[in-house]
């Protein structure tokens, strides 16, 4: 039952309790985060292209996908709205963000479901079936998580200061809570057992591992679940947080997940004004590290 929470948890913890200061060798390893990803992003393209009946499967899981980021948005909003009002965070004059950063944003969130497409494309029309699939992809998820733990803890960043960082913390709290609720709500129509519910609403925008981890634990079908409303929760984040941070900081930032520390940072900072970054880099490194254990911990459960 431990050993699903084990296998997340183990190497995550691992790099996160290792200290290095070599610059050069940082750099070696986001280089190396970003290679992973992608390769493991394609090896669940492949997956799902082998899957068979694949195009009821992608109709379905269409369904599945719209279900959760709307009740997810909703659920989140809400939960959001109610942290703002209860602690509400001034910001400061907004710095200009032209027209290009943006594009140049919106066409990097496509690169990862790019890299999905290209694995379900040589899977269904050019691959056989390869032997040891599962154990590569295993073995190259247990690698990325120790490679994300030791960037965790190599960030510059004091887990003590983040967590006495209010208003990230508040907005930590308030999208874990709301989406937990939210998969409550959405356990009677998405047919899996509740804490398999709960493990596909705790990625909290990081589409690079809760696709991977999801469908390592519950199949490709599933794993493409989680990656797709991951990675629209992203976009959706890109396009609401100019409009709504102005006047509601928390719902801006909050909602934009755990890439509020990395992806969206640029436009909260440029929407917002230098004030939101550090809230923002707090809120999106409590989820980051959120995301992994309560996934970890939830899919165990299944056995």
């Amino acid at each position: 039952m431990l050993t699903g929470a084990l296998l997340i948890l183990a190497p995550l913890f691992l790099g996160f309790a290792l200290s290095l200061s070599n610059r050069r060798a940082m750099t070696v390893i986001h280089h190396t985060v970003e290679v992973l990803v992608y390769f493991i992003l394609a090896l669940l393209g492949l997956g799902l292209g082998q899957m068979e009946g694949l195009v009821d499967q992608l109709a379905n899981m269409a369904g599945q996908v719209g279900l959760l980021v709307m009740t997810l948005l909703a659920a989140n909003m809400l939960g959001l709205w109610l942290c703002h009002r209860w602690d509400p965070m001034p910001i400061d004059e907004p710095t200009e963000a032209g027209p290009a950063g943006y594009r140049r944003l919106f066409l990097a969130g496509l690169k990862p479901l790019m890299a999905v497409v290209a694995g379900l494309l040589a899977g269904f029309f050019l691959l056989p079936a390869l032997p040891m699939v599962d154990q590569v992809a295993t073995g190259a998820l247990m690698l990325l998580l120790f490679l994300i733990g030791l960037q965790l803890r190599n960030a510059g960043l004091s887990l003590r200061r983040l967590l006495v960082n209010r208003f990230g913390l508040g907005m930590a709290l308030a999208v874990t809570a709301s989406s937990l609720v939210a998969g409550l709500l959405l356990m009677p129509v998405l047919d899996l057992p509740w804490h398999d519910v709960l493990a596909l609403v705790s990625g909290f925008g990081w589409y690079s591992l809760s696709g991977i981890v999801v469908g390592d634990a519950l199949g490709p079908a599933w794993g493409g679940v989680a990656f797709l409303n991951d990675v629209l929760r992203e976009i959706i984040a890109l396009a609401v947080i100019p409009v709504i941070i102005r006047s509601r900081p928390a719902m801006a930032i909050g909602y934009g997940g755990a890439t509020a520390m990395d992806f969206t940072l640029p436009v909260i900072k440029n929407s917002g004004g230098l004030a939101c970054v550090p809230v923002a880099i707090a809120s999106g490194f409590l989820l980051s590290f959120l995301s992994p254990v309560l996934m970890g911990v939830f899919l165990a459960l299944g056995g």
